[in-house]
């Protein structure tokens, strides 16, 4: 019996759609002009023969001087490359590309932390600390708290000895919050197309995380067609196509201004008869309107269950992480008006706020999908709660 999907709350609607200048290389040409002058009448022929023999071996040197200057530009021009090609350089490791993406919530939290329990006992006061920089990392008041009556209850049970065992504990409790939510996203192949439904606000790296799970996906083997539905944005069309010139990945795209509702349909149909295995597709992001975004994705979502009853087979929002709190705000804004089912948390790299991931984790229990840890395709990255941990509390 076929399952109608998340998403059959939703109703159904209507179908919208070098003279190459070669510089002529210069003539070499030699003249010499020679004159002499005889004083005296008394020269013989000998003399004679010696001015001329001497004259011709000028003439023969400077024809090798011209001719060598001749050849020597073409000998650079053969050299040049080789001096200025980059010297191959190995590429970090997987982990330790993303130990240096969260150097900023490392040292704000993981490494934090450690300073602030080397050589301290166990008392009131490292706990008032440890809240204070639990907190300034994002991880959020309830989490926060959480976290300390947790410890607290295990200190006074003497069950941690020291402030090394507490670390230890928090790591531990940390990485419980993050494995429950540490769930990678697999594609179904018997759905062809597998729809991925792109949501969130303008600034997030929605449209540059779009390109880069496209060629994540398609390096798995993986047929992948991207739609531009976001239309309210030139640039995010524009970007949109970069990636898939870039990747030899179709876009299917129309012009600003145009339904987005009508733009993925079209690439839907498309990815179906063509025999794609995942459509991914972007959204505006400039509605804040719960009212207005509501609408706008309840309309894509119908034109979609008119090919595919079961599409999107995912729905996932995108959240800066240097956003911190407002990134709550917006998984919050986004839960009400559509279910989703995986989150990609982007920028890491660039704030010390990054324990909002904990938060997140924390509060939904939503799976986080990707992480992003820099601006490099590589530095979109599944996301790993063992690895997430430990690059936080690595010490190199």
């Amino acid at each position: 019996m076929a399952k109608k999907g998340w998403f059959s709350w939703f109703g159904k609607g209507k179908q919208t759609e070098d003279k190459e200048e070669t510089s002529v290389a210069g003539e070499i040409s030699d003249k010499t002009n020679t004159d002499a002058v005889s004083t005296a009448e008394k020269q013989d022929d000998v003399l004679q023969s010696n001015n001329a023999e001497s004259l011709s071996k000028d003439k023969i040197e400077a024809d090798k001087l011209s001719e060598g200057a001749e050849k020597e530009p073409a000998v650079e021009e053969l050299s040049q490359p080789e001096e200025v090609l980059p010297v191959p350089q190995e590429k970090p490791g997987f982990f330790k590309r993303l130990v240096n993406g969260l150097r900023k919530t490392r040292e704000n939290l993981g490494l934090g932390i450690k300073a602030l329990f080397k050589g301290r006992k166990i008392d009131d006061d490292l706990f008032e600390e440890l809240e204070s920089t639990l907190i300034s990392a994002d991880i959020g008041i309830e989490t926060t708290e959480k976290l300390i009556e947790k410890l607290t209850a295990e200190a006074s049970l003497k069950e941690l000895k020291d402030a090394d065992s507490l670390v230890s504990r928090l790591n531990a409790d940390l990485h419980e919050i993050l494995k429950k939510v540490s769930v990678p996203l697999v594609i179904d192949t018997s759905k062809k197309p597998f729809v991925i439904l792109m949501v969130g606000v303008n600034g997030v790296g929605k449209t540059t995380t779009i390109g880069k799970m496209a060629k994540f996906f398609e390096a798995q083997g993986h047929k992948v067609m991207l739609a531009a539905g976001d239309t309210f944005r030139a640039a995010a069309v524009e970007q949109l196509k970069v990636w898939g010139q870039r990747n030899g990945i179709p876009v299917v795209a129309q012009s600003t201004g145009a339904d987005s509702a009508s733009v993925i349909f079209d690439a839907l149909s498309s990815a179906k008869a063509k025999g794609y295995d995942i459509l991914i597709a972007d959204t505006a992001g400039r509605l804040q309107n719960k009212a207005n975004l509501m609408a706008e994705l309840q309309k894509i979502v119908r034109v979609m269950q008119k090919i595919d009853p079961e599409a999107p087979h995912e729905v996932m929002l995108t959240v800066d992480a240097g956003t911190g709190q407002n990134a709550i705000s917006q998984v919050k804004l986004f839960g009400e008006v559509v279910p989703i089912t995986g989150i990609n948390i982007t920028k890491l790299d660039g704030t010390a706020k990054g324990g909002v991931i904990f938060n997140i984790a924390d509060n939904f229990g939503i799976p986080i999908r990707f992480i992003g840890v820099g601006e490099g395709i590589d530095d979109l990255r599944v996301f790993d709660a063992d690895d997430f941990v430990k690059a936080l509390f690595d010490e190199e």
